[in-house]
């Protein structure tokens, strides 16, 4: 809860109602995949479908907007939920990998990446099911946040 203070603190009080979507499990990749974002060039994530169910948070809903900060906590930008699908991870194709962003924008740069990033965060199976979510960037926050010094 204090983080999600923070987080909030220098945005526009109609701003401050929203959901937070943190990237990434490195300072590195976070700030990777939010500037990914902001460029407009990832428009999809997934999750671990365990991790949701877990209580960690709650499944993203269509419709729903997160503002997205980089690792240090500062907003960059919001987002909009545009669709949400529960799939394996053997399951995920070429088009939604794409929609990811990341790297060369293969299917097996993101089977590769994603595989290890599940390895560190809890463990990978094939068969792992997975959140899959597609978004649209709604707003860019670089002009309404403080800077961080």
């Amino acid at each position: 809860m204090l983080k999600r203070f923070f987080i909030i603190a220098s945005l526009p009080q109609h701003l401050r109602r929203l959901e937070i979507s943190e990237f990434g499990d490195s300072e590195a990749l976070c700030n990777e995949l939010v500037g990914l974002i902001v460029a407009g060039k990832k428009t999809a994530t997934c999750g671990a479908l365990a991790d949701y169910e877990s209580g960690a948070e709650p499944l993203p809903q269509v419709g729903q907007r997160y503002i997205v900060p980089n690792w240090d906590g500062v907003p960059q930008c919001i987002i909009e939920t545009t669709s949400v699908e529960v799939k394996r991870f053997d399951e995920v194709d070429e088009v939604f990998a794409r929609a990811e962003g990341e790297g060369d924008l293969s299917y097996q740069n993101w089977h590769d990446g994603h595989k290890d990033y599940f390895t560190r965060n809890g463990g990978f199976a094939p068969e792992m099911k997975l959140v899959c979510e597609r978004f649209k960037l709604i707003d860019v926050l670089a002009d309404q946040t403080t800077t961080k010094e």
